[in-house]
């Protein structure tokens, strides 16, 4: 199952990772606490951890890249 660490300031997801699936919420808390070296309370007060969703509306890059190339080729 998929996590994502997410800024609470921001509420941009930062990082996401890929762990067993009976780990959970908590397992993936402890995986990022470690990670950032940071005691609970300090990781508590800039992170969440949250299970992995995908964005409503994803960014499409090929069709951004293909509508410059496309207007590059006009000239």
């Amino acid at each position: 199952m998929r996590y994502n660490l997410v800024s609470r300031h921001t509420k941009e997801v930062v990082h996401t990772v890929d762990l067993a699936s009976g780990v959970g919420i908590s397992g993936a808390r402890t995986y990022f606490i470690g990670s950032k070296k940071l005691d609970e309370k300090e990781f508590d007060k800039l992170w969440d951890v949250k299970y992995y969703k995908m964005s409503k509306n994803p960014i499409r890059w090929w069709e951004e890249e293909k509508a410059i190339i496309d207007d590059e080729l006009k000239f």
